[in-house]
């Protein structure tokens, strides 16, 4: 039988839930500027080769968004509320709704991965991916290039569907809770260009809502991997000017 959670029904109050909107704002603000800033960019160009020099900044972009969006908001939550627990922020293993988490992500994956590999193919989309340039990839920078989206969208699950919602719901109630949650993602994804804009509303309100059903991060994380994972391999495959396979 398949359990799923029922969606909160507080009513919406306007005290409490302030804090992880402003770690939210901070989180994002020290990933943007700091995986945008070209005096970081040159050093790496200043001390490596041209492939060597996309993957390792790309890479090191990975860490910074889970550590500045995930793991510091997260500890710093911990320390400021010590009666909240891992658990509360949705990163739990609830064998109870188990069996929803499975076939909702399953389903999910069918439908969001063809979408990803026909739009990775557009010529606008070849412009930002693969976001490593390295112009001939090597099993290293294959493996990293995947490493590093599942790395980083971790962290950034954590705090869309983590530490934005469930507080927030508490605080506020359901519905403005998940307005303010797709009104930051959305906006996020403006740098991306209008289609991901508008596309990141929606998909942003069922992640949300299955994330509340099942009760943890864990849906929206194997979603947005998969998606991700799709979207740069398959820019990978048809971007003129980018080999793979190599033979180091």
């Amino acid at each position: 039988m398949i359990h799923y959670l029922p969606l909160p029904d507080q009513q919406p109050t306007l005290t409490g839930g302030i804090t992880p909107i402003y770690l939210a704002l901070i989180g994002f603000v020290v990933f943007w500027f700091g995986s945008k800033s070209e005096k970081v960019k040159a050093r790496y160009f200043a001390r490596y080769d041209h492939d060597t020099a996309w993957l390792k900044f790309i890479y090191m972009t990975k860490w910074l968004g889970f550590l500045s969006m995930g793991f510091f908001p997260l500890l710093f939550l911990l320390i400021l509320e010590p009666n909240r627990g891992l658990s509360y922020y949705g990163l739990n293993f609830r064998t109870d709704t188990l069996l929803f988490n499975a076939l909702v992500s399953f389903g999910l994956l069918l439908i969001v991965v063809p979408l990803a590999a026909f739009s990775a193919k557009k010529e606008k989309n070849l412009i930002n991916y693969p976001q490593i340039r390295a112009k001939n990839w090597t099993k290293k920078t294959y493996r990293l290039n995947l490493i590093g989206w599942a790395v980083y969208l971790l962290g950034y699950e954590l705090l869309f569907r983590g530490l934005l919602l469930f507080p927030l719901v508490e605080a506020y109630g359901l519905w403005l809770a998940v307005a303010v949650n797709i009104a930051l993602y959305s906006a996020t994804h403006i740098p991306k260009g209008l289609d991901e804009t508008i596309g990141a509303a929606p998909l942003g309100l069922v992640l949300c809502l299955l994330t509340l059903m099942a009760g943890n991060i864990w849906i929206s994380v194997i979603v947005h991997i998969g998606m991700a994972w799709t979207n740069s391999l398959t820019a990978l495959k048809f971007h003129p000017d980018i080999h793979y396979p190599s033979k180091s």
